[in-house]
């Protein structure tokens, strides 16, 4: 996935600190963001630290390329803007009462999911924050960057540094103000900012790397680690994306692997269950931040909506989300593996006949499906589907153990 970012030209005066600071950071949040936390950008700052390079050599990253292709940006923000001196980390409170999660009736959406694309309306903000701290240097030929995600830049070890939280165990930016329910976005600009300081003095990052010890404020605490259904965390702090569910469901365009296939139980995009398990979201908030729109509508769409979708119906209700990034066929692929594990075979009719669909993905997991709800009664589902498969990928699932 490409990132949202943006260029605004400005460069650096004088350092900017003090009484100075605190109105700019007031400037900036009342545009939206709920924290607005600056770190500085020093030579020693270059490297990332050695877990980053130690989870792409191992793979983790699964089939992300650009993780690879940015690698050297991400671990040095001179590369992203030369003579940078401060990265602005900024959070966006995305938490919620909802207890989606929880209704075994309905498909699970990762909560982020129940707003409107968070890169457009966070972009909106962050255009603004650029105008902001333009007038606050001179303009030359230098600039300003700005990402919302997925950019070229290790956005949580900024967020980190800059000591809007700390992360966890579970490889996520954990708030002591809101728990793990933030957004996070980060201007990389050429003002040079009086720095915040991080969560902890234990928080002190060697050399100026961008990594403190994962779990910093998380004690003996294990819970994101022993919840996760497809054990995506086999060390604090590090997350293999291969058996992540929300790549699996997201980012994974193909063949979700079988093994972990019941893992995603009822999660028809995106996992929070090492978020959901955390304890510090006894601080968590309700989000209010005009960046966010809701969509709450989406989380009471049925199975059967989902498994009878067209491209027009699909196009009608994600306009504007996340969910249009997966593209209808990602969808009916996930919605088949959680109609599998419904035990519900109310669905069957409908799997049956998205065993015939154009898209192969499609095909193969609701083969699965079907022999998972059916039993010994699947191949009467599936005949019609079957004598026309020539796919030696979904041929595969039908004999499948």
């Amino acid at each position: 996935m490409e990132s949202a970012e943006g260029l605004f030209v400005s460069a650096a005066s004088s350092m900017i600190s003090g009484e100075q600071r605190e109105q700019l950071r007031a400037q900036l949040q009342a545009l939206g963001f709920d924290e607005v936390r600056f770190a500085a950008v020093e030579p020693s700052a270059a490297a990332a630290g050695q877990a980053f390079d130690d989870w792409l050599q191992g793979g983790m990253q699964a089939d992300m390329a650009w993780m690879l292709r940015t690698a050297e940006k991400r671990k040095d923000v001179q590369m992203v803007l030369p003579g940078a001196r401060t990265v602005v980390a900024f959070g966006v409170n995305y938490g919620s009462d909802s207890e989606n999660s929880m209704k075994a009736e309905h498909p699970v959406w990762a909560h982020y999911a129940l707003y409107e694309d968070y890169h457009e309306t966070i972009a909106a903000g962050l255009r603004k924050a650029g105008r902001v701290l333009e007038e606050w240097g001179a303009a030359t030929q230098g600039g300003q960057r700005w990402y919302v995600d997925t950019g070229p830049i290790l956005e949580r070890g900024w967020a980190a540094r800059a000591g809007l939280g700390f992360r966890g165990k579970n490889g996520m930016l954990i708030s002591r103000r809101y728990g793990n329910w933030l957004f996070l976005a980060v201007v990389v600009t050429q003002l040079e900012i009086a720095p915040d300081a991080p969560v902890s003095a234990r928080a002190s990052i060697a050399q100026g790397r961008l990594e403190e010890p994962a779990g910093l404020l998380c004690g003996k605490c294990t819970r994101c680690m022993v919840a996760c259904p497809t054990n995506a965390i086999p060390r604090p702090g590090i997350v293999d994306a291969r058996r992540c569910i929300s790549y699996q469901t997201i980012e994974n365009r193909g063949i979700i692997p079988r093994e972990l296939r019941t893992g995603i139980g009822l999660r028809v995009y995106g996992c929070d269950v090492c978020l959901e398990v955390c304890p510090w979201n006894r601080f968590a908030q309700q989000a209010h931040s005009m960046l966010l729109v809701a969509r709450n509508e989406l989380a009471g769409l049925s199975l059967a909506e989902l498994l009878a979708l067209t491209p027009e119906r699909f196009a009608s209700v994600f306009r504007r989300t996340a969910v249009k990034r997966l593209k209808l066929v990602g969808l009916l692929r996930n919605a088949c593996v959680v109609a599998g594990n419904s035990g519900e075979r109310e669905h069957l009719a409908a799997l049956a006949k998205l065993a015939e669909h154009e898209s192969a993905s499609v095909r193969a997991h609701a083969v699965w499906a079907v022999r998972r709800l059916a039993g010994n009664d699947a191949e009467g589902w599936l005949q019609q589907a079957r004598a026309l498969e020539s796919d030696a990928t979904v041929l595969s699932e039908y004999v499948a153990d």
